[in-house]
């Protein structure tokens, strides 16, 4: 039977004349696949002339050859065993050269025998490792899934597990040889549902956000923590330590705080925004000595966080419930009243004003200026910066029936005969005199 040829005409115009049958030095390969199909180069004279090139008794397609007739390509049939290849020309037949088909073979089956490890989160990404024989040029499922193969060779597999849902799958190993399942398969887990320990610190915030907020507990992997319906940024995640970003919120707002991982949802706490602070009652008392040292309080809303300014000095806060604020009165100058503020990430606003006394000033003195010894009679002083005055006597203290900053009534107290006393006036801002009062015989 006649070959096919494929190639362009060999152009005899140029042929050497050859009138002897073609003669083979050699093929190249000289072997190949029973199927058939490889490229041959055949080596030799007067091949040019060609018309049939044979394996055995199988026809191969000729596919090119140069002008001087030194060499052919053909593609080899399917066949078997060694066969004897030939070439005619219209002068004859040449000589065989051999050719042999190889018998490749089969692949054996695989006979995985064993996976490690056994089970693996449902995300996938777990290093896995198969062993048995006939593994080389494998391919694995989990549950349908394909795996991520690394290395395989006769007896060992790695690579990394797909995604999956939780549960038993099995685990299948398909080389040329076919497939076999791995025994015992593959378990995903489901995660662990979050376990909060410690709910989120802090648990305020100003509107604008920005404060770093931890959250304490166990299987934290994967975390994402929402404020609300904000998602917060994330910074660092050991699986039982969340440290992130506080969002921005709404000022006067508490918002819950949430920690979501693949195995549920947990409450972390709440966070409140601070809201511009509010006074309901303002700086209690509202009058100081000059030392300070007393104790103050405010009342309101929003205080969180506050600082109290007397002026420009800032308080000593003792205790602050975000709707009550106590603190001790600071140092001021004498004879001078001070705005007094409160101010906390949400803003500032008034409490009042602290006036710190100043020494009492006698600008009328002490009528009457004669009594009789039992005394009992009223008695008046007159003058400026007499807020919390005592009036003495010589060292009697007389009883206070009116006392204003510039206004002192009060009960001449009882006296010895034909004597004549001195009459102080007393403040927390110093001393003054205020005359004398002359007791009768």
């Amino acid at each position: 039977m006649n070959a096919t040829v494929h190639a362009a005409p060999l152009a005899p115009n140029l042929t050497l004349p050859w009138p002897l049958p073609p003669v083979l030095f050699v093929d190249n390969p000289n072997a190949g696949p029973a199927a058939g199909g490889n490229i041959v180069t055949l080596t030799g004279l007067g091949l040019n002339a060609a018309t049939q090139v044979h394996f055995g008794s199988a026809p191969a397609t000729i596919v090119a050859g140069d002008v001087l007739g030194f060499s052919l390509v053909v593609v080899a049939p399917p066949g078997s065993g060694t066969v004897a290849v030939t070439v005619t020309t219209p002068n004859g037949t040449s000589n065989p050269v051999a050719y042999t088909y190889l018998v490749v073979s089969p692949s054996p089956a695989p006979n995985p025998t064993a996976i490690t490890p056994a089970s693996g989160p449902v995300a996938g990404g777990t290093p896995f490792i198969i062993t048995g024989t006939g593994l080389a040029g494998a391919s694995v499922t989990f549950g349908g899934a394909v795996a991520t193969v690394l290395a395989s060779a006769s007896n060992v597999i790695a690579g990394l597990t797909p995604a999956h849902a939780a549960g038993n799958v099995p685990v299948v190993v398909t080389t040329p040889g076919g497939s076999a399942s791995v025994p015992g398969g593959f378990t995903y887990l489901a995660p662990a549902p979050p376990v909060v320990t410690v709910a989120i610190t802090p648990v305020v915030s100003i509107p604008a956000g920005g404060g770093v907020f931890t959250i304490v507990g166990t299987d934290l992997t994967g975390a994402t923590v929402t404020f609300g319906t904000t998602t917060a940024t994330i910074t660092s995640n050991t699986g039982t330590l969340i440290t992130g970003i506080i969002p921005a919120g709404t000022a006067g707002t508490t918002v819950p705080v949430t920690v979501t991982t693949p195995g549920g949802t947990v409450s972390a706490g709440t966070m409140t925004y601070l809201g511009v602070p509010v006074v309901t009652v303002a700086i209690t008392p509202v009058v100081s000595i000059p030392a300070g040292g007393g104790v103050f309080t405010i009342v309101g809303t929003d205080l969180t966080g506050a600082t109290v300014t007397f002026g420009t000095t800032t308080a000593t806060i003792t205790s602050n419930t975000g709707t009550l604020i106590t603190g001790i009165i600071p140092a001021g100058t004498a004879g001078t009243t001070v705005p007094v503020t409160v101010t906390t990430p949400g803003g500032t606003v008034s409490a009042g004003t602290m006036t710190y006394l100043g020494a009492p000033v006698v600008t009328v003195a002490i009528t009457p200026v004669v009594s009789i010894p039992a005394g009992g009679g009223v008695f008046t002083i007159v003058g400026t910066g007499l807020t919390g005055a005592t009036v003495t006597f010589g060292t009697t203290t007389a009883t206070i029936t009116t006392n204003t900053d510039t206004l002192i009534t009060g009960i001449i107290p009882a006296g010895t005969p034909s004597t004549t006393v001195t009459v102080t006036v007393t403040t927390p801002g110093g001393t003054a005199s205020a005359g004398t009062m002359t007791y009768t015989a």
